[in-house]
């Protein structure tokens, strides 16, 4: 292949690959989007909800069965299903536990505890429909980003910036990017790919994945919104990316993250990330991505690659987000777990100068479940900057079971539910803090 063609192959993919998960738009209700996420709304609206659920019904249903038979019974001989369903007896019975969950849903019979719109409910009305939408088009246009020689380039650039600030590698710029424009769950997608691929270490994947996978601008409007804040939007997002950079810089430094080993899931693909002697950042980034594109693979073996990325999507992430998300929504509306976990922070709360403290204490910790909870128990307090507080706190945390928290569980990233949880709580203990010392510039 000549040179003129090997450019051609890195830049037009890469190109579209960039416009497709970066570039922001707006949408016409006036959202900000990206263009996968808009694809995404454009196939909900064509196929109708009720579509949509009952493919979302059919494909958990699906993935809990041939999982019980593929490991319980026999394991298959196809390389693709076992790696799909071939698992360990945990994840067997929460995917089980996911489709008996979406079943009693869609039916509309069960338990109120379970079906209700408020926990089951609004884990497969309002958030499945959306992740079924995106993963299918992230899946599919994901090659773009990874395959033909972006990554190494942006990663020669950013390694000097990535590597002393964060301890990553400069290539994980991009998912960062992708979390922010677009949606934490792409870069969680992202992250997990590229540790597959044996880009990242079992730490790198798990800080980027905990640490980066930020909460999008859209839905730091509808926080906005949900609290009566829109007026204060600067000063929020200031205050969150000010809170999320600190979180950022520290986390990758102390346990649990800190801990984890820095090994690879394919050792025969360890990043080198050096620039030899007579290249600068660029240059070396360059003639990278030009190995990479000369040696991608042609439109057969993309197909191939994007489909057995929707499949992990689908059959693996979506049962164990419909399982996960409904229990922590579940203890969260119907328990007084968080209600008791936040009242030993009352005084702290108060001796931060916050209102209405013992109601921010209500909040604290809900968000591990579901982002949007926080915010609607915090809607009803007067303090503007009460609400602004937790409004903040509920994004800089990151990890809500509901969404980012559940795909990073179903995906082969290496964190189990206890170690998101002491990350959750280490997240609330540093940005805490800053907010609330913004919030009193601010108010």
């Amino acid at each position: 292949m000549n040179k003129t063609a090997t450019l051609l192959k890195f830049l037009i993919p890469s190109l579209i690959g960039v416009f497709m998960f970066l570039f922001p738009m707006t949408d016409a209700e006036g959202n900000t989007t990206i263009p996968v996420a808009y694809l995404a709304g454009l196939l909900l609206d064509m196929l109708g909800h009720e579509t949509i659920l009952i493919i979302i019904m059919v494909i958990i249903a699906l993935s809990a069965a041939l999982t019980a038979i593929f490991s319980w019974v026999t394991r298959p001989e196809s390389k693709l299903l076992a790696d799909l369903f071939s698992v360990t007896p945990i994840w067997v019975i929460i995917r089980l536990l996911g489709a008996v969950f979406v079943v009693m849903t869609y039916f509309a019979a069960g338990p109120e505890i379970i079906i209700s719109e408020v926990t089951g409910g609004m884990i497969f009305n309002d958030l499945m429909p959306t992740l079924l939408s995106v993963f299918l088009f992230a899946g599919i246009l994901l090659p773009l980003l990874l395959n033909y020689g972006l990554l190494e380039f942006i990663g020669s650039l950013f390694t000097r910036i990535m590597r002393p600030l964060f301890t990553l590698p400069g290539r994980s710029t991009v998912d960062n990017l992708a979390s922010w424009v677009g949606d934490g769950t792409i870069g969680v997608l992202l992250s997990s790919k590229q540790y597959e691929d044996g880009y990242y270490t079992k730490r790198e994947a798990t800080v980027i994945a905990t640490t980066f996978s930020v909460v999008s601008i859209t839905f730091t409007v509808v926080i906005l919104d949900l609290i009566g804040l829109m007026d204060y939007f600067g000063a929020f997002y200031l205050t969150i990316l000010i809170a999320g950079l600190a979180a950022a810089l520290i986390m990758p430094r102390i346990p649990p993250l800190s801990g984890i080993d820095d090994t690879y899931y394919r050792e025969d693909r360890k990043l080198n990330e050096a620039v030899p002697e007579g290249y600068n950042p660029a240059t070396w980034g360059y003639r990278q991505a030009m190995n990479r594109a000369r040696k991608a693979a042609g439109f057969g073996d993309y197909l191939k690659d994007a489909l057995k990325t929707v499949g992990d999507m689908w059959f693996a992430v979506l049962p164990i987000v419909m399982a996960i998300g409904t229990l922590g929504t579940i203890v969260a509306e119907y328990t007084p777990v968080f209600t008791w976990i936040g009242a030993p922070f009352v005084p702290l709360l108060e001796l931060m100068g916050l209102e209405e403290a013992q109601a921010a204490s209500e909040t604290l910790f809900i968000g591990f479940t579901d982002m949007f909870l926080p915010a609607i128990l915090i809607e009803g307090v007067a303090s503007d900057m009460t609400r602004f507080v937790i409004g903040a706190l509920s994004i800089t945390q990151l990890i809500y079971l509901s969404e980012v928290g559940g795909v990073i569980l179903g995906s082969k990233i290496p964190v189990g539910l206890g170690r998101l949880f002491i990350i959750f709580l280490l997240r609330t203990a540093i940005t805490l803090p800053i907010i609330v010392v913004m919030a009193h510039i601010i108010f």
